[in-house]
């Protein structure tokens, strides 16, 4: 009996006609043989989950650098609260809600420690620039699994390289840069929805600010407690989207402009806040070093687990094994490689 034949079965009756079927994917870059228990949007989420990468995503910054409390949020939980929000609104428009998962877990497997402290060292190091999409798309694709990378399907591969917004508007009128399956489309959408409303959510706890210093405009709009913001920003997106038969991922004006601001806000009141700005000045300051460092001793990052690619530069491989890193790992090798180490005795 083959189940996955059967899945694709009820993906085509119970799926909207908008949903991007597992059965009329473009497929892999390199061809395999096709399980015979899940589909192949199923099979992409698996490989990711089980990957390297996704459980390093534990130790990585969210907002806090490395947070004692055991109820900030890391990489991995802001990972893991994208799915949710992204699979509630794919289910709610009958799309693929298996297709939305994979390119949730996966989009930013190529984050680097230290959250965007980490990006922005990077690019300014590394010939041709660096960035965490790009990144996330090339652990996917080769650094996984030893070089040969986790052979995901295209419309993983294109979810995971187009789930970023930058410092635009939500929703991209180019068409170039917009996931061309409406489940990546919605990815992009949950990125930022979880993020906003954690991200004020840990600063609540952690004292940066009080639940009243955000602008009344802003809480009018998306809510005031976490739970009531990713409500609204939800049932807005499905609403609006269900207004054009599901054929379109939108969010209404008003609260496309409320999520901008509260961006915006957070940048100015959290993000860049004297509290958090200053680990974040040092920790920039240690991946500078560390790269500069590997860059100019290759046996030394070779000793340390670093991996060269023959068509690669060794900015680049430097680049990778940095970007790989965790908070904890990227401390414990500034310590090694720069602070003197107590003697011991043989």
């Amino acid at each position: 009996m083959n189940i996955r034949k059967s899945l694709e079965s009820f993906e085509l009756q119970a799926l909207s006609s908008n949903a991007c079927l597992s059965s009329k994917s473009r497929g892999r870059k390199f061809p395999s043989k096709k399980c015979t228990i899940r589909t192949v949007f199923q099979h992409d989420r698996d490989r990711i989950l089980h990957s390297k990468a996704f459980r390093r995503l534990k130790y990585k910054t969210q907002v806090f650098l490395s947070p004692e409390g055991d109820h900030y949020r890391t990489r991995l939980t802001h990972t893991l609260e994208v799915s949710q929000v992204a699979r509630t609104i794919a289910r709610a428009l009958r799309l693929n809600e298996d297709l939305t998962e994979a390119i949730s877990l996966g989009h930013d497997l190529g984050h680097t420690p230290f959250g965007h402290v980490g990006e922005r060292v990077l690019n300014e190091l590394v010939p041709g620039g660096f960035h965490h999409v790009k990144q996330s798309l090339r652990v996917v694709d080769i650094l996984e699994k030893g070089g040969k990378g986790l052979n995901l399907t295209y419309e993983v591969r294109d979810g995971i390289l187009k789930h970023s917004k930058g410092e635009g508007g939500l929703l991209t009128p180019d068409a170039q840069s917009r996931a061309q399956t409406l489940e990546g489309q919605i990815v992009r959408l949950a990125d930022i929805i979880a993020y906003v409303s954690h991200d004020l959510d840990d600063a609540v706890r952690g004292h940066v600010i009080g639940s009243a210093d955000i602008p009344k405009e802003i809480t009018a709009v998306v809510g005031l407690r976490h739970s009531s913001r990713i409500d609204r920003m939800v049932r807005d997106i499905i609403t609006e989207s269900m207004a054009t038969d599901g054929c379109q991922i939108l969010l209404s004006v008003e609260m496309d402009e409320a999520i901008r601001a509260l961006r915006s806000w957070l940048f100015e009141h959290v993000y860049w806040a004297e509290s958090v700005k200053t680990e974040f000045d040092k920790a920039s300051h240690l991946l500078n070093e560390l790269f500069l460092y590997f860059c100019d001793r290759e046996d030394v990052f070779l000793k340390y687990g670093g991996r060269r690619f023959a068509e690669d530069s060794l900015e680049v491989s430097v680049a990778d094994f940095i970007a790989g890193m965790t908070d904890r790992f990227a401390l414990s090798l500034y310590r090694d490689c720069f602070l003197p180490q107590p003697w011991k005795s043989i």
